[in-house]
């Protein structure tokens, strides 16, 4: 990617540390959203190399994490079907259900395919009219304009074979549960900016100004990531409460309009689970009525499978940036990636996975 190196160069990097650290005064704890974030930031060390008075806490932003343990257990009764092929992305293969997971259920000879576009899955539609072919729709704002795509396309085609298992998940109504709970400790957020990129960061300012927290629209490089921080530090400094975008070379205030228009079209705002944090008011999206030939949930009658987590799996404190992932006793231990008690453990985008993958917390003591 062209000029990718200069938003890893370490000694920019270290100049716009060395302001935060002139800039800050006092404690300040700050949340990155997106588990993307989480992983540059524990990769790069950028937490360790932060004033002390900076905080880092992770927040609810992987989709494959906050996915509730009863939409896995949906995947798995659909999956485990004959006459379906279940498509998916890989990271959600792993993901352990009450009693397994997707790639147990393809050992058992279940037809789980791993697939990189929704548009790979009408295609294998097209292409076995004599299966049903259901395509696992997880993710936030980001992965909605190509997963409603494929349920325009499939319409036009007129495909009978083709559905979809929602999980799709909106930012600002998290951050608004986080910042409404009692426990919150949260006093700026760093926005993800691949969200912000499709659905601008409109939505943004009536939350900064409501609960009195500014936000900066965040990057993923390490020169993005510390940029952020720094806006943020300079308005938390001055008792400001804006949202800025620091990541304008993919940002706009309006977002994509053509990819919103396409979400509305398909999508109608729901109610949502959110795994390890539970129900959040209008946090989802779901099929319209009119598209509700292709509602997997539907299909297959799977609409009554409730579950409970493992008492050992502090997933949702981790969610909410109220613990880190060294906090939980399972760690490491009873919990790993061969063998996860929860998702955080196992996403690419996890918050468990990075701080395993990257050694944090594991030798410590």
């Amino acid at each position: 990617m062209k000029y990718v190196n200069e938003y890893r160069d370490a000694d920019l990097v270290r100049g716009v540390i060395a302001e935060i650290s002139r800039t800050v005064t006092r404690p300040w704890t700050m949340m990155e959203i997106c588990g993307g974030q989480t992983h540059a930031i524990v990769r790069h060390g950028i937490d360790q190399l932060l004033p002390p008075e900076i905080e880092l806490v992770h927040g609810p932003g992987c989709p494959v994490c906050v996915t509730p343990l009863e939409l896995i257990d949906k995947a798995l009764a659909i999956a485990s079907q004959p006459d379906v092929i279940f498509c998916s992305y890989g990271d959600m293969l792993r993901v352990p259900g009450s009693h397994a997971d997707l790639f147990s259920v393809r050992a058992a000879g279940g037809d789980v395919r791993v697939i990189y576009t929704p548009l790979d899955a009408v295609r294998i539609a097209q292409e076995n009219p004599d299966k049903q072919v259901v395509f696992f729709a997880i993710g936030f704002e980001t992965t909605a304009p190509a997963n409603v795509m494929s349920v325009v396309q499939a319409k036009a085609l007129g495909l009978t074979n083709y559905s979809i298992l929602v999980s799709h998940v909106r930012v600002p109504p998290a951050i608004h549960a986080i910042l409404g709970s009692p426990a919150n400790r949260v006093q700026g957020f760093l926005l993800a900016g691949h969200v912000c990129a499709v659905m601008g960061y409109w939505e943004y300012p009536p939350l900064a100004e409501q609960y009195g927290v500014p936000m900066a629209v965040t990057g993923f490089e390490p020169l993005d990531i510390v940029q952020g921080i720094l806006t943020n530090v300079r308005q938390l400094e001055a008792g400001k409460t804006n949202v800025e975008n620091a990541y304008p070379r993919a940002v706009t205030l309006e977002g994509n309009q053509p990819a919103q228009k396409m979400v509305r079209q398909v999508f109608a705002d729901c109610d949502r689970k959110w795994r390890g944090i539970g129900t959040i008011p209008a946090s989802g999206w779901r099929l319209r009525p009119e598209f509700a030939q292709f509602d997997a949930e539907s299909r297959f009658d799977v609409g009554e499978i409730h579950t409970e987590e493992s008492p050992l799996c502090i997933a949702g404190e981790i969610l909410r940036g109220m613990k880190k992932p060294v906090d939980c006793t399972a760690f490491g231990t009873e919990c790993t990636p061969q063998h996860p008690l929860g998702a955080t453990m196992v996403s690419t985008e996890g918050a468990c996975a990075a701080y395993y993958h990257y050694g944090r917390g594991l030798h410590d003591g």
